[in-house]
């Protein structure tokens, strides 16, 4: 039930955001299209997301998308000096890197994460390990490749969802 309560606030807030400023009818038409939306996404969404109503959690997640750009941005530069680079310096393949998250939703960010990164790719995840295709390997060593790829967003993630 605090699921549903939730997954309406979180709609209800975003339609009245969309809708800014708002009057009496966008006020109930956004409480009807919310409860609707419940029903039809009832499944999407995970019990963890009652955890949403921290602020401080929210205020975490807000950060954590300012750090991914972040990140984004920085990959982006370094697979572009990579493309325009005439000896083009990759060294492809696929490592295996094992993840401390427990919580599904914060495995899932995790893994969006990695994939919106340039450079990196997350091609399955089995059981608390990530296959990352990743644009440049150069250490063999599993606690180095696992510090580069996956340490830098972990310790956010697990402020946001666990």
């Amino acid at each position: 039930m605090k699921n549903r309560i939730t997954q309406f606030i979180v709609f209800f807030i975003f339609w009245l955001a969309l809708t800014w400023p708002f009057n009496l009818q966008d006020v109930c038409a956004g409480a009807l299209v919310s409860l609707i939306a419940i029903g039809l996404t009832r499944d999407l969404f995970p019990e963890e997301m009652v955890k949403f109503l921290n602020p401080v959690r929210v205020l975490w997640a807000i950060l954590y998308f300012v750090y991914l750009i972040h990140y984004i941005i920085i990959a982006n530069f370094d697979v572009a000096y990579r493309v325009i680079h005439p000896a083009l310096p990759i060294h492809p393949g696929i490592v295996r890197v094992k993840t401390s998250l427990k919580s599904e939703m914060a495995r899932t960010m995790l893994a969006n994460s990695i994939t919106l990164t340039p450079g990196t790719l997350s091609v399955d995840m089995v059981g608390d390990n990530y296959y990352i295709h990743w644009i440049n390997i150069f250490t063999d060593d599993p606690e180095k490749q696992r510090q580069i790829i996956i340490s830098k967003f972990e310790w956010m993630l697990r402020r946001v969802f666990e």
